[in-house]
């Protein structure tokens, strides 16, 4: 993709006030970065550490709902949606008909797979988090493994 000019309505005509260039706006160093935008602006964070222990020990906490997120995700579907109301019934027909193996008729990708896991995974760390008891825990581990970092260098 090359530059794009990007222009504002001032009266009856319009102005170039932008130019975008996704080689530089889009452009990213290796590493872990995170992005965040908001209302009037926008704020990347590079090279961040990314928290492995914490990752596993929610998906040790989260198995369960990641195994029923990966279940539903992998269901049959139709290949094709939006579907009609009799496409509907007959695929509700063919899914009962079939049970089991109703997952022979079309899978999801690998990826489609994992992100329902990813996303039952921050779901379970969410409602956990509404917890004072497991926020404050969360928060004393935040410190005392920054300290530990300033403390190794």
């Amino acid at each position: 993709m090359s530059k794009r000019t990007l222009y504002e309505k001032q009266g009856r005509r319009y102005v170039p006030v932008h130019e975008y260039d996704p080689a530089v706006m889009d452009g990213f160093p290796q590493g872990a970065h995170i992005v965040m935008c908001y209302p009037g602006g926008r704020s990347t964070r590079y090279n961040i550490d990314i928290n492995y222990a914490a990752m596993i020990a929610a998906g040790r906490v989260a198995e369960d709902a990641i195994s029923r997120a990966i279940v539903r995700a992998s269901e049959m579907r139709p290949h094709r949606k939006p579907i009609t109301v009799e496409q509907a019934d007959a695929w509700a027909q063919l899914s009962q008909a079939f049970g089991d193996e109703r997952y022979a008729v079309e899978i999801p990708s690998a990826r489609e797979v994992a992100e329902a896991g990813v996303q039952a995974m921050i779901t379970e760390a969410e409602q956990l988090m509404t917890h004072p008891a497991v926020r404050q825990a969360y928060e004393r581990f935040l410190f005392v493994a920054a300290l530990a970092k300033e403390h190794h260098g």
